[in-house]
């Protein structure tokens, strides 16, 4: 009996807030693009940052990675510019920046911690963090499967 005299006072008293969820969101797209010289970017539509890393591919050619060089924040870089290196005990290699725009944020851990690059490169490894001057620098990259193509490209190439 107390069960049946609450149940229609609590549907009351919670419709309003079961209207209020049910209203339309905007949805964010994060998408992923790649180069040809293997750094990956993570773009959100939402706010205009990307985020620039090196990829799996990368970091395994490089080896165990022991030093990381970052840009300072707020730090203008052109597509294809030089933003920073990588060196690792088998090699080092620049880092060149996929799209345009200014250095938000770079990942302070790597200077602890050079290892996340091998341990997650495309997750914890970020490298840095850049608001897009031009976003349409970003479709130019490649997606995917075209990057895959040209990774297995690069090692039938070397075979």
């Amino acid at each position: 009996m107390f069960r049946t005299a609450l149940r229609p006072v609590a549907r009351a008293a919670f419709a309003p807030c079961a209207r209020s969820l049910v209203q339309p969101s905007f949805r964010t797209v994060v998408t992923k693009r790649y180069t040809p010289e293997h750094e990956w970017v993570s773009f959100d539509d939402s706010t205009g940052l990307g985020t620039i890393g090196i990829t799996e591919y990368a970091q395994k050619a490089l080896g165990d990675v022991v030093y990381v060089e970052l840009p300072a924040e707020g730090t203008e870089v052109a597509t294809g510019e030089e933003m920073g290196a990588v060196e690792s005990v088998k090699a080092a290699s620049d880092i060149f920046a996929p799209v345009s725009g200014q250095i938000e944020a770079v990942n302070g851990e790597l200077a602890d911690q050079p290892d996340l690059l091998n341990k997650d490169a495309e997750g914890a490894g970020w490298l840095a963090k850049i608001k897009l001057s031009n976003p349409g620098e970003f479709d130019q990259l490649l997606n995917g499967e075209a990057y895959k193509a040209h990774c297995e490209g690069e090692s039938e190439a070397s075979d």
